[in-house]
């Protein structure tokens, strides 16, 4: 219906009682096209006006995006206004429905607009965590690979927590820029702690690479910087055990003052190539603990599971660092280093149980045992060995992790191929081709290996160092 000459044709009171009918009446006009009809939801105010571009009568709903637009929440009075409002707007040839259309759209590209920017103004604190949930927790995939961090980014978090969020972690990572990054690289720096420097170093770029991807950053502050020219090169660990050094590990270590237990771990390592942390998980296979409650126990510890079975002189890793399951075949030399771990077995799985006798022996307390006893006088601790350069060696101080080296490098000298020593220490392959095409683990091969291995041990534990008036002894 057009727009009539008469106007403001209706009283509040009639308004009023025509939104307290029953049913749905024919709706109330007030001149002007202004209309009150009445649904089951309730009254609402509609305008009757042609479409401009077909001459069609439409009803537009007044007040639509209003949830109180009704009456009695939207009066008489306010429906004359808008009303008013929108027939000025049809004057100059523009369609208020469209209009409005026009308005929501523009108002939900706003808000849109406003949201991304909001997600994207993440400070360095939020990008770290959605960093950690998505790539340094360690999750295994259906394919059986391992992604993540072993720790699921525990270490990370406590060097940002203490290095890092302190000085940027309340700022937006959009705009953290290169000073930022070496103000925080800086202070490691200053207090000479370049390895700590490097690790943050290397966290900060795959952070920023991490965000770099997901666009919640535009650019990467750490594009410019050098680690080399920043934080230096790390050095590679190259430390080995000579055979005389060996010779001389085998006088020294029963004047040491360590635990049977130790001096059994020592030889242990050097006879399987093992990490120490897989050392410290093994368990008795024939103890019957179940296997749920001994796994629960070694990820809590950070050790790796694995079962000793003497009868069979194997030990399994049903799980490595290398993602693989691995199973050492133990020569007559580590068999004997467990039978004397097997005389001082307790009622438990663990082959080096804690004091407690609730778990295995942290791999920490393995190590600083190691270095305690390769120190000078001033450098003793209070409260640890006495022996303090009982372990010191030409060569330098040495590590568990060195003992390992030292066994691929005896097995080497042995003429063992380097696939096979490969195989045997549970080295990751590097070729992906190969990791996929060639499942062999060539395991007669390693148990000619760790056999020899084992002989040239006995060999070299049977000899005392030269320099030395001490009884021979075998181990």
């Amino acid at each position: 219906m057009g727009r009539t000459a008469k106007l403001n044709q209706l009283t509040e009171a009639q308004v009023r009682a025509y939104s307290t009918k029953a049913g749905t009446p024919a709706p109330l006009h007030d001149g002007g096209g202004l209309y009150l009809r009445k649904r089951e939801s309730g009254a609402y105010w509609y305008l009757r006006m042609k479409d401009p571009a077909t001459g069609a009568e439409q009803w537009h709903r007044m007040f639509p995006d209003d949830p109180t637009g009704g009456y009695p929440a939207k009066s008489l009075k306010d429906a004359r206004t808008e009303a008013r409002r929108l027939w000025a707007i049809r004057a100059q040839g523009i369609d208020p429905r469209a209009e409005r259309e026009r308005l929501a759209q523009e108002q939900a590209e706003a808000r849109q607009a406003a949201e991304l920017e909001r997600r994207r103004r993440v400070t360095v604190r939020d990008l770290f965590e959605r960093w950690r949930d998505l790539e340094l927790k360690a999750r295994t995939l259906p394919s059986g690979e391992r992604t993540g961090r072993k720790d699921s980014g525990a270490l990370a978090l406590a060097q940002f927590e203490r290095h890092v969020f302190p000085l940027i972690g309340d700022l937006i990572a959009k705009d953290v820029t290169r000073a930022d990054v070496l103000r925080v690289i800086d202070v490691q720096l200053t207090v000479g702690k370049q390895r700590t420097a490097q690790m943050l170093f290397a966290d900060l770029r795959q952070m920023f690479a991490f965000g770099l991807d997901r666009e919640l950053i535009a650019a990467s502050p750490m594009v410019m910087l050098r680690k080399a020219r920043i934080v230096g090169t790390g050095t590679e660990r190259d430390r080995i055990l000579s055979a005389e050094e060996v010779r001389r590990l085998a006088d020294a270590l029963p004047r040491a003052n360590m635990s049977p237990r130790s001096v059994c771990a020592v030889w242990l390592v050097l006879a399987t190539g093992c990490r120490i942390g897989e050392l410290m998980g093994s368990t008795w296979a024939d103890a019957g603990t179940d296997r749920a409650v001994l796994q629960a126990v070694a990820d809590v510890e950070g050790v790796k599971l694995g079962f000793v079975d003497l009868a069979a002189r194997t030990w399994h890793l049903p799980d490595t660092k290398s993602g693989r399951e691995h199973t050492i075949h133990l020569s007559a030399f580590a068999v004997r280093q467990f039978e004397r771990l097997h005389d001082l077995r307790e009622s438990c799985a663990w082959v080096f149980p804690s004091t407690a006798g609730t778990g295995p022996v942290c791999p920490k307390s393995f190590n600083k045992q190691l270095s305690d006893r390769q120190r000078t006088d001033a450098e003793r601790m209070s409260r640890r060995s006495k022996s303090v350069d009982a372990l010191t060696l030409p060569g330098g101080r040495w590590t568990p992790h060195d003992l390992r080296r030292t066994a691929a490098s005896l097995m080497a000298g042995l003429g063992i191929g380097g696939d096979t020593i490969d195989e045997a220490l549970n080295h990751k392959i590097e070729s992906r081709v190969r990791r996929i095409y060639i499942r062999d683990r060539r395991e007669a091969d390693q148990a000619r290996a760790f056999d020899a291995l084992g002989e040239r041990l006995a060999e070299l534990a049977e000899q005392v160092a030269p320099a030395s008036n001490v009884t021979r002894i075998r181990v």
